[in-house]
């Protein structure tokens, strides 16, 4: 048999291995949240919390995964161990989850979900790690399923949480019930994932890139051969400001790895517009870290920021709102809160596999605009009928459960959709970093959005118009960029501003 084609083989198997190790992943953090959060509430309530500690103990983990995520994205660029951070930040996890069981104050759980927090960083790495190995065209599709695993696992954690209500023995010299109960849960779930990650995950290659078309890109003009394991002089997000945007439903993927020396120039100038040079030297060193963090600020990358920002920040104030108000109107319980949650898990999975099919047939940006008009139409619901609720039981029933159903409906089609316009408008080498960020301004969002819930509880109406002026902002910042919210004609190449 050809070598080659045995390897190619090997390397088959072990992505497809890697892929459903990531699946898990993304399926647990996806059972913790649903099995903790409906009872996260009467466990701060059973230890003496008032109402604005449930907003610190939600933001706590947002915190620790906005430091944790950048930091864990950028070691995985450099070392390429992916690897090794998913095993690390597992640790933090299991550690988190079994300080979260043990709970014998409210300040344990908020260290229990500070600790949990930092094993969530390890996603910018994952999220990196799947941009490195899938091609541009199938961005949407990859970053739907990890996300629709998630959702699913949203989906099952609820029916975890109609057993783990009976718990009630001791274990040791700790009481397990049914607030306790998920900590251990948890706890031996992700010592689980720790084994999948050991033996079945793998630091794969990057895919292969593809050369260049000429009709693509005329103005390139090559002085020396490829290097294969050069890597571009700039770290962090491209500038396509001197690029025409390209928009199609299925880019072409190009190469990460530039020449060693490459120069573009303008057809009215002999000067170059674009140079790469050689990232070892004191000088390049200084610029580069500028560049990083100056790409970050470019007109469409702010707006998709924004946009990851606005929905994260109003999804998360509205979760937090949402427990509350079921308690007081409805006087739903654990076990209400547990279907509500199995139900919104139902509707975000169906979502995410709808945005992988709609996405084959459109563009990103369209997506984008679709999901960000939905939340309008959520908002403007809350806004009319959950600001002060009025009715007997069933009108508030409906009412509510329309708001919660308008509100998971658009969450798909801008999670998606931006996550994948942002790894298509950033470089590609620095994936991990890049993602980091992304998820650290959701972090920031996510700390934000329950505390401004928890304390405007009792004024819903400067609560729900916040969060309204927000989405119309973003919206409008959306419709101003969107010639600009498109795959760049070569995503390769570094451009000096």
């Amino acid at each position: 048999m050809d070598p080659q084609a045995v390897t190619d083989n090997v390397l088959k198997k072990k992505r497809k291995l890697t892929f459903v190790v990531i699946g898990f992943i993304f399926l647990l953090s996806g059972i913790e949240y649903a099995v903790i959060l409906p009872t996260i509430w009467m466990y701060l309530q059973s230890l003496d919390a008032q109402p604005f500690f449930l907003g610190l103990v939600l933001s706590a983990f947002s915190l620790t995964e906005l430091l944790a995520g950048p930091f864990f994205g950028y070691w995985s660029d450099r070392t390429g161990q992916t690897k090794f951070v998913i095993l690390l930040s597992n640790c933090f996890e299991i550690a988190g989850n079994f300080l979260y069981f043990v709970g014998i104050s409210k300040w344990l759980l908020l260290s229990s979900r500070l600790v949990a927090g930092i094993g969530a960083g390890a996603g910018a790495s994952i999220f990196g790690y799947l941009t490195h190995t899938s091609s541009s065209q199938d961005r949407v599709p990859v970053f739907a399923m990890a996300m629709a695993c998630r959702q699913a696992g949203l989906l099952i954690g609820p029916a975890f949480n109609v057993f783990l209500r009976y718990c009630n023995f001791n274990l040791g010299p700790f009481h397990v019930d049914k607030f306790s109960a998920p900590g251990i849960f948890m706890c031996a779930l992700w010592t689980l994932i720790q084994l999948m990650v050991l033996f079945m995950f793998y630091d794969l290659p990057m895919k292969p890139p593809e050369a260049v078309a000429e009709e693509t890109d005329p103005l390139l003009k090559q002085t020396e051969n490829l290097s294969p394991g050069f890597s571009p002089s700039s770290y962090g997000s491209i500038n396509t400001s001197n690029m025409p945007p390209i928009d199609h439903n299925e880019p072409t993927e190009f190469t990460s790895n530039p020449p060693s020396t490459t120069t573009v120039l303008n057809s009215h100038s002999a000067s170059p517009l674009i140079s790469t040079t050689p990232e070892h030297g004191e000088q390049d060193g200084n610029a580069n870290n500028i560049q990083n963090f100056e790409g970050f600020l470019r007109e469409e990358i702010v707006v998709l920021l924004g946009a990851q920002f606005v929905t994260f920040f109003n999804q998360t104030a509205l979760e937090t709102l949402v427990t509350p108000l079921a308690q007081t109107y409805l006087g739903f319980q654990d076990l209400q809160n547990s279907i509500l949650y199995f139900l919104c898990g139902i509707e975000l999975l169906i979502g995410f596999l709808a945005v992988r099919i709609i996405s084959r047939r459109s563009s990103d940006r369209v997506l984008l605009v679709f999901g960000l008009i939905i939340c309008i139409i959520s908002c403007i619901w809350c806004l009319v009928f959950l600001a002060k609720p009025r009715g007997g039981y069933g009108v508030l029933m409906g009412e509510f459960v329309i708001g919660v159903f308008l509100q998971v409906l658009g969450l798909p089609f801008v999670a998606v959709s931006q996550v994948s316009l942002f790894s298509k408008l950033t470089a590609e080498r620095s994936q991990g970093f890049n993602h980091g960020i992304r998820r650290a301004v959701g972090g920031i969002a996510t700390i934000l959005g329950p505390l401004w819930s928890a304390g405007l509880t009792e004024d819903l109406y400067i609560m729900l118009g916040v969060m309204m002026g927000l989405l119309i902002l973003v919206t409008i910042m959306v419709i101003l960029s969107y010639k600009y919210l498109v795959e760049p004609v070569n995503p390769g190449i570094q451009v000096m501003s």
